[in-house]
């Protein structure tokens, strides 16, 4: 087992890593069914929480059947993000995730985000204000550094711990990397190595396969490893990668009956949570990942986005079922 304090999780858990406009609970629902062991929610703003954003306030919304469930903060004031953890607390998650690493423009040239790998004294302020302001565990997510030249990850994580964090989630690239090239795990090895460190450390970056979790978690021995834009749309990622590391075998793809039923699910959720006029938009993003590699899988897409209600997409939905189109890529 691998503990977060009062939170049991299985050997080599599966993380559901928190992505903006896609991490939010219609998405989290279908993940959950297939597998995550731990998800999150969207990273929130401190100040749109401190302002009470209607769209802020609502990312706090967690429902029973994901927990474990994580709130995710991020921000550049001290006490503006031990405030916002006590808000986030009210909301009932089981921990409070803080992240430093978010690459993005917009969050880190605001001292936020992966901001904060630059300034380490203001980043552990931040982190024993956030573990002050909640009687939950708190985790953190973060990346190597700033850049090659300040590879810092060690001595964060050694000095987080020191003010109360609970586990470690390092995606295994800078800030100035963004998401290209390759994820390098070596720096996540020698964290997962140094005897200083008790607290769990999940690895996360370019895990798309069962083979390569499976891989990943042979070579540089993470706790588990958090899975992003892998699921997108391809939430039976998480069985496969269980079943592969239990058995060594790889389950068969899902047949188009399983990828109807899952993409139906996720849009009764996002209808439910979102109501009709933004369930139906937002979740137009979805609809190419899931039928990826089907028969006709453009066509099917462009109808989806067209639909401007819900009784048309279900009507769609059930055109592609009696089509009994096939993967062919």
């Amino acid at each position: 087992m691998v503990n977060i304090r009062n939170i049991q999780l299985p050997d080599f858990p599966l993380l559901l890593a928190p992505m903006e406009d896609v991490s939010d609970p219609p998405f989290r629902a279908v993940c959950k069914a297939n597998g995550a062991d731990l998800m999150y929610t969207e990273f929130i703003s401190s100040e749109g929480l401190i302002r009470a954003a209607a769209k802020s306030r609502q990312k706090l919304d967690v429902f029973d059947y994901e927990r474990p469930i994580g709130i995710q903060l991020f921000g550049s004031d001290v006490d503006t993000m031990g405030e916002c953890a006590a808000i986030s607390t009210e909301a009932g998650p089981d921990l409070i995730d803080i992240n430093y690493g978010c690459p993005v423009k917009q969050v880190a040239m605001r001292g936020a985000g992966a901001a904060l790998l630059r300034d380490i004294p203001k980043m552990v302020a931040m982190t024993a204000a956030v573990v002050k302001n909640t009687h939950l565990p708190v985790t953190v997510k973060t990346r190597l550094g700033w850049d090659l030249d300040t590879l810092n990850v060690e001595e964060v994580a050694e000095r987080l711990q020191d003010v109360g964090i609970e586990a470690l989630t390092v995606h295994g690239r800078t800030r100035v990397q963004l998401y290209k090239g390759e994820a390098d795990w070596r720096l996540i090895a020698k964290i997962k190595e140094n005897p200083r460190i008790k607290i769990p450390i999940f690895g996360n970056g370019d895990i798309d396969s069962p083979e390569k979790a499976l891989a990943y978690k042979t070579r540089y021995g993470v706790d588990g490893v958090m899975i992003g834009r892998a699921a997108i749309g391809y939430p039976w990622i998480f069985r496969e990668v269980k079943h592969f590391v239990a058995t060594g075998q790889k389950l068969a793809p899902p047949t188009l009956e399983e990828r109807i039923a899952m993409c139906r699910m996720h849009f009764d959720k996002s209808l439910e949570w979102k109501g009709p006029k933004a369930g139906i938009f937002e979740m137009r993003r979805h609809y190419a990942h899931y039928f990826r590699g089907l028969e006709g899988a453009k066509q099917w897409r462009t109808r989806l986005v067209d639909a401007e209600n819900g009784a048309d997409v279900y009507a769609i939905l059930e055109e592609i079922a009696a089509s009994e189109a096939v993967l062919v890529g």
